[in-house]
């Protein structure tokens, strides 16, 4: 196989991951209802399946980096494949809501893992003129599966059952890790940084602050508001804490430098408040539909 098309079915598999990655993201929503019923919850109270895997990429993303570094990152890409896969079978297995918010978080390690080491893949193996289109290549997938979670996953709820969500990940997951041993090149960067401990513990934790207190307040609970505000402002100042230990770490675990690029750093700021108002839909309207108007 020639490197061009080499290069083509890595970013091809690394889109199928972000696909999956995504598409778990919201496919849920449509199912709330009835595996609330299942679990003997109300609808809403299982976001918390939603957010438990939210918080688990947020928090592991930034070792994703670190790890690919230090294992190789054919290993690493495999491995979180293989930990997705696992976590969407204990997804489907789970008999409570427990149960299932721990599979979540084990499938939401996997995806942190998954996606930015396939990407740091593409990027090592891609010749520099092919980039953006590689790129394009594994980015719009991910931005069409939010909007095909919910249709998806009320056939699989109308059809079938809500643990056929989970299971459909599967087959997927045994393709894409063979696929990832056949097409990435083994090998492993010489010298591998230094782990920055405290830099992982001040990103990780403030990702968990920012996401549980926003959580806390959108129950609207009286006594969860307190709390979540409190928790909203230990995030900020978790992540000021976090900012600053990047900017005076000689080899931190997120680096910072990139931000000085203006473009760079206009797409950060823009991306992250397009993902905020979009990201909500997916989850807001199909419990609007199913719980607020009978549908």
């Amino acid at each position: 196989m020639n490197a061009s098309r080499q290069t083509t079915f890595i970013a091809l598999l690394v889109a199928i991951t972000f696909f999956m990655e995504n598409l778990d993201a919201t496919v849920i929503a449509t199912a709330l209802p009835q595996m609330a019923s299942d679990f003997a919850e109300s609808p809403v109270s299982l976001n918390i399946g939603i957010s438990a895997y939210l918080l688990a990429v947020a928090v592991f993303i930034p070792l994703s980096g670190w790890v690919a570094d230090r294992f190789g990152a054919r290993q690493v890409f495999a491995g979180a494949i293989g930990l997705f896969t696992l976590a969407s079978w204990l997804c489907g297995l789970a008999p409570n809501l427990e149960t299932f918010v721990a599979a979540r978080v084990l499938q939401g390690i996997g995806g942190a893992l998954m996606v930015p080491v396939g990407r740091l893949v593409v990027l090592r193996t891609t010749e520099k003129h092919d980039l953006v289109k590689m790129l394009a290549v594994i980015t719009w997938p991910g931005l069409v599966a939010p909007v095909l979670g919910p249709p998806i996953g009320g056939l699989i709820v109308t059809h079938l059952s809500w643990p056929w969500i989970f299971y459909l990940n599967i087959p997927l997951g045994v393709l894409a890790i063979v696929a990832a041993w056949w097409l990435i090149p083994a090998g492993r960067p010489s010298e591998a940084r230094r782990f920055d401990l405290l830099g992982f513990v001040l990103l990780a934790s403030a990702c968990a602050a920012w996401l549980i207190g926003l959580e806390m307040l959108g129950s609207l609970v009286a006594g969860s508001l307190l709390s979540g505000a409190a928790l909203v402002a230990l995030g900020g100042l978790l992540t000021w804490l976090a900012i600053r230990h990047c900017q005076r770490h000689p080899a931190p675990l997120l680096p910072l430098s990139p931000l000085g690029i203006a473009t760079f750093r206009a797409s950060i700021v823009g991306g992250t408040l397009f993902r905020l108002s979009i990201s909500a839909l997916p989850f807001l309207i199909p419990l609007l539909l199913q719980v607020g108007f009978g549908r």
